[in-house]
């Protein structure tokens, strides 16, 4: 048991790295990752985003999850918002129950300022799925969503959703749609040339802004400038 529990830390601990290990390579992407997603905007800040991939186990949770920690980071309120209602798996990150959250909040069994929590990360709040609803897509279309989506936006500065994959189901375009740019998450060696431009046409046709895509589980060479000036902090 115990051994099965130091195993889960340190799963959780590779997830959050840019908390856990805040100069390693990885983090440092994640900060740099941030820096684009400002200047894609100058104009006026993004107060809601999307950050979703091609299909399953791409790393786009991974991603999310990291991209709210940065935005922390910066000194931004930040809500990250697991509305991935079919395959929720911010709670097991965060270390949380899932007893109550986003779907409660929709059907109006709970009040959102009761679902929401404080994380252990300071300025970053999580608000998780709940209990897994019976019709995700409707949820998640509904008005009670926008009235949500624009409420929350007047309590953060940032409010991150972890989607749903694009080509699975519909409710990964429902987000994209009602959120102010999305980010696609592509997995090296693994997220087909085909799918990607799928998700690509599946963002515009949403009608959302594709902020652009993140390059995940690449491995930077050993020889390479990031290596050999950060490699000895990982």
């Amino acid at each position: 048991m115990a051994r099965r529990k130091k195993k889960e830390l340190q799963e959780t601990a590779r997830k959050v790295v840019a908390h856990t290990n805040p100069r390693s390579i990885v983090s440092e992407q994640f900060r740099t990752l941030r820096t684009n997603i400002n200047f894609s905007s100058p104009d006026a800040d993004i107060r809601s985003l999307i950050v979703t991939s091609a299909a399953p186990a791409e790393g786009k949770s991974t991603i999310s999850a990291n991209l709210a920690v940065v935005f922390a980071q910066e000194g931004k309120k930040v809500l990250l918002v697991d509305g991935d209602m079919r395959k929720p798996t911010t709670h097991y990150t965060f270390h949380m129950g899932n007893g109550q959250g986003l779907s409660n909040v929709l059907t109006r069994q709970a009040d959102v300022k009761e679902a929401i929590r404080p994380t252990s990360v300071e300025n970053l709040d999580l608000l998780t799925c709940g209990p897994i609803p019976p019709n995700p897509a409707e949820l998640l279309a509904s008005k009670s969503m926008d009235t949500l989506i624009e409420d929350l936006k007047l309590q953060y500065d940032l409010v991150i959703f972890d989607a749903p994959p694009l080509l699975s189901v519909a409710d990964g375009q429902i987000l994209a749609n009602k959120c102010e740019g999305t980010i696609l998450v592509v997995s090296s060696g693994k997220t087909e040339k085909d799918q990607a431009v799928k998700a690509k046409e599946a963002i515009a046709s949403s009608k959302s802004r594709l902020i652009g895509a993140v390059l995940n589980n690449y491995e930077i060479p050993k020889d390479s400038y990031y290596y050999q000036y950060y490699g000895h902090q990982e």
